[in-house]
């Protein structure tokens, strides 16, 4: 009897077999314990790690995504999801935030849903989200942790809010979230993919590639099954990187680190660990310092921008701002307003630092920027 023969994993088993899944990535992940990362290694190690996210990929479509998940419709002008061990002060932090009424407790695992705020903050309306406790291994289910990292990668914002006496919970969160798909503060890979019916793979680059060969791109796309193919590379792209691009699931999220509980800490011990972390924003949710600091921080993360209307032949409306995402435009604003500002707009005049000189004409696909004053003129 003959069995056909496609190619062989590490342990030797033929792929036409019905092989675990969850074993085949432990041999992968075995096989690249093993390996040392050289020159002469380079292309079958990222051909064994696009092999990995794959499979990993592959399992997590088998879970149906991770179970149920929560839902959590969005509202106000943006969301934020607060990440972090059990019992870092999530619970109490949001309600110094928002003046919502999360239950508190001094053990772990208080919060079992998601308990939303909504904070107000220079006439935005921020929805923030307390979930429960991230733990190791949250990226493979432990702790209802798909379910937890499944509303996080629909956030504008994440904040990694870790306790001042343990900060090395931020690098095991951070860690989490990787696992999970989520990337903190970064783009997405700048690279196109062009699929082609012939002619192999065609591999052009507008920046010098340190990291990556030709043969090493070229064995990583072929995992993930293209063999024909336009590719145009605008970054030093990593191994990682190309491999997200491929895998097509990746999230891009703002983060900012809250360090709770600051309060336990003496002057010297808060300043040194807050070195540590770098760009870290020190408060004590229990009794209210740095909230302020920490919203205005969360509003300038978001990048909201505050558009003040004024009516023709009117005074601005500075009280209540329209609140807008970064980049809008004026056809953005007639949209929110009402259809009939888009089919009898003539043009707007704006004041503020996205013109050149105040009280400027503009069109539609004007950009406008926070702070502007905005006046919409339309036909009659």
């Amino acid at each position: 009897m003959h069995l056909p023969v496609t190619y062989l994993f590490p342990t030797g088993r033929l792929r036409g077999f019905k092989v675990d899944i969850a074993e085949r990535i432990r041999e992968i992940e075995e096989e690249l314990r093993r390996t040392p990362y050289n020159k002469a290694t380079q292309h079958h190690i990222g051909r064994l790690k696009a092999k990995l996210a794959r499979l990993r990929q592959e399992a997590e479509q088998r879970r149906g995504g991770g179970g149920r998940g929560y839902a959590v419709p969005k509202e106000g002008d943006a969301t934020v999801v607060m990440a972090g061990f059990p019992s870092v002060g999530k619970s109490t932090l949001l309600n110094a935030l928002t003046g919502a009424e999360s239950q508190v407790a001094e053990y772990a695992f208080t919060t079992l849903e998601v308990v939303p705020g909504m904070m107000h903050y220079n006439g935005a309306r921020i929805q923030v989200l307390d979930l429960p406790g991230i733990i190791e291994g949250a990226s493979k289910g432990r702790g209802r942790g798909r379910e937890v990292l499944s509303v996080m990668r629909s956030a504008d914002l994440v904040l990694l809010v870790v306790d001042a006496l343990e900060p090395e919970q931020r690098d095991a969160v951070v860690r989490e979230l990787y696992e999970a798909g989520i990337r903190l503060n970064t783009s997405p890979p700048r690279l196109k993919i062009v699929k082609k019916d012939r002619g192999g793979i065609r591999v052009s680059s507008t920046v010098k590639l340190r990291e990556l060969t030709q043969e090493t791109i070229k064995a990583v796309l072929a995992e993930y099954r293209i063999h024909n193919a336009e590719v145009v590379i605008h970054e030093d792209l990593s191994l990682e990187r190309l491999i997200d691009a491929l895998a097509g699931n990746r999230v891009y999220v703002r983060a900012l680190t809250v360090v709770n509980k600051v309060d336990m800490l003496g002057r010297a011990e808060a300043e040194k660990l807050l070195r540590r972390l770098g760009d870290a924003l020190p408060v004590s949710a229990k009794l209210g310092w740095g909230i302020e600091e920490l919203k205005q921080r969360i509003f300038s993360e978001l990048g909201l921008m505050r558009v003040y209307l004024k009516p023709p032949g009117k005074e601005a409306d500075m009280k209540e701002p329209m609140i807008l995402p970064p980049g809008a435009t004026v056809r953005d604003v007639c949209s929110r307003l009402h259809k009939d500002f888009l089919r009898k707009f003539r043009h707007a005049r704006v004041w503020g630092k996205s013109v050149r000189f105040q009280g400027q004409k503009v069109g539609l696909e004007h950009e406008l920027h926070d702070g502007d004053v905005l006046s919409i003129a339309l036909e009659r």
